[in-house]
């Protein structure tokens, strides 16, 4: 019987590949890390029982991805940890799964690792090739801050080991996945009993540990100055970094996502999702959820940023109706550019926009918030901005926010500020 956990699922597109009537077209690691178990866990069904279930999430790859996190950490769990079958676990069992979620083995946390399998072949994929583990895989992962990574390489210093912590918002996902996953079992007839994840008392006991404040994910103005300069400098010194220039500049002032960059199986961004209505300009973007919505753009962004890169171009300084040039295309004109391609660009910002701080003397203070930041971020600090000085429900039409409250809560905490200034000033001796 085996000791250690592996990876059970393969990446979105290869498990969308898979033949789902049998299981023989599954990677040999796999079948015969199941078949090792004794006939008594019924490996083999709990398996099939999780497969079926990612399956009915497999047409959203975001989706997919955090629910096979969930569910696979449980299979591991019932097999190696409780030795029980997972379609057999109760209530009490799930309340064990949950503490173990908390406080997870040694052994089953490591650093966020990029495959799932390594392939032993050529250059490019073919049927011969085979598959083995990742050996530095592990079931939970720890990832240290930016922030604490970039101190300690300025400083030349050694990672301390940092203990895991699941966030409150992961333990969340965990009732919410398992408990779909347990649902799904009984609506699929592959169990009678009762949903063992909603039968959790005290849920709170669980979803409150570990529980911070998070710090707004903002730059100050300082910093962000520093970020759209550094950006213009590059473009001046290398023509291809207009492009990037021009990300910077988009990501913030329309509060975009990356996606929104890349795009969508069922949309792309192009020059003609601007829209001019006779009076402003409009940015018309297909964002999570696969919903449609309109963006207000600010005139600044279409007369330093927009123009001056569709110059570049050699294209019109204003975008013409349904035009279908791509919003960003690779150096060459392909269009379109990857997730992972847009936030390698954005990082070389940030860390050129760092060293320039240095360079210029600003204090660690001034400096510190940049060295954790990533692209998610320009979207908070444009909206942290604006916030003074834009009506809540505009701002919250453009962040695309569902409730009111989430931009409230996020953007206008003009109480929080009060609150701080009125201890500001007050001093500590000398009160008679």
């Amino acid at each position: 019987m085996p000791a250690s956990p592996i990876r059970l699922f393969d990446t979105y597109n290869r498990f969308r590949d898979l033949n789902f009537s049998r299981v023989s077209d599954e990677l040999p690691v796999v079948t015969q890390y199941l078949y090792s178990f004794p006939s008594e866990l019924k490996a083999q069904d709990g398996y099939l029982a999780v497969r079926g279930f990612l399956k009915s999430y497999s047409n959203n790859e975001a989706t997919f991805n955090s629910y096979r996190t969930h569910v696979e950490r449980l299979l591991l769990w019932s097999l190696l940890i409780a030795k029980k079958p997972l379609l057999e676990l109760r209530r009490h069992d799930c309340e064990n799964f949950l503490e173990f979620c908390l406080q997870p083995r040694p052994e089953w946390v490591g650093p966020v690792v990029k495959s799932r399998f390594t392939r032993v072949g050529g250059r490019k994929a073919a049927e011969t090739d085979t598959y083995i583990i990742n050996e530095k895989w592990r079931p939970f992962n720890i990832k240290i801050d930016k922030q604490i990574r970039k101190v300690a390489a300025e400083n030349s210093k050694n990672l301390d080991d940092i203990a895991y912590k699941m966030s409150a918002g992961s333990m969340g996902q965990v009732f919410a996945v398992c408990g779909s996953f347990f649902q799904y079992t009984i609506d699929e007839g592959l169990t009678t009993e009762a949903n063992p994840i909603r039968a959790v008392k005290q849920k709170s006991n669980f979803k409150q540990r570990n529980t911070v404040m998070n710090s707004g994910k903002a730059l100050t103005p300082l910093q962000w100055n520093y970020v759209i300069e550094t950006a213009e400098v590059m473009a001046q010194e290398e023509p291809r970094h207009e492009r990037t220039l021009f990300i910077v500049a988009t990501l913030f002032s329309l509060y975009l996502r990356v996606s929104d960059l890349v795009g969508r199986d069922n949309w792309k961004p192009t020059m003609g999702s601007f829209e001019f209505d006779g009076e402003n300009w409009w940015f018309n973007v297909v964002g999570k959820g696969n919903k449609a919505a309109k963006i207000s753009v600010r005139d600044e962004y279409i007369e330093d940023y927009l123009k001056r890169y569709r110059a570049t171009l050699s294209l019109p300084p204003l975008p013409s109706h349904k035009e279908s040039t791509p919003l960003v295309r690779t150096v060459r004109g392909r269009a379109g550019l990857s997730d992972r391609y847009i936030r390698a660009l954005i990082q070389l910002v940030f860390d050129k926009s760092l060293q320039r701080m240095k360079d210029e003397g600003q204090t660690d203070l001034e400096m510190d918030k940049l060295r954790s930041t990533s692209l998610h971020w320009l979207r908070h600090t444009a909206a942290t901005f604006d916030a003074p000085f834009r009506d809540i429900k505009d701002l919250q039409a453009d962040r695309r926010h569902e409730s009111m409250s989430t931009t409230q809560n996020t953007y206008y905490n003009l109480l929080d500020q009060k609150r701080a200034k009125s201890v500001k000033g007050l001093g500590i001796k000398d009160r008679g």
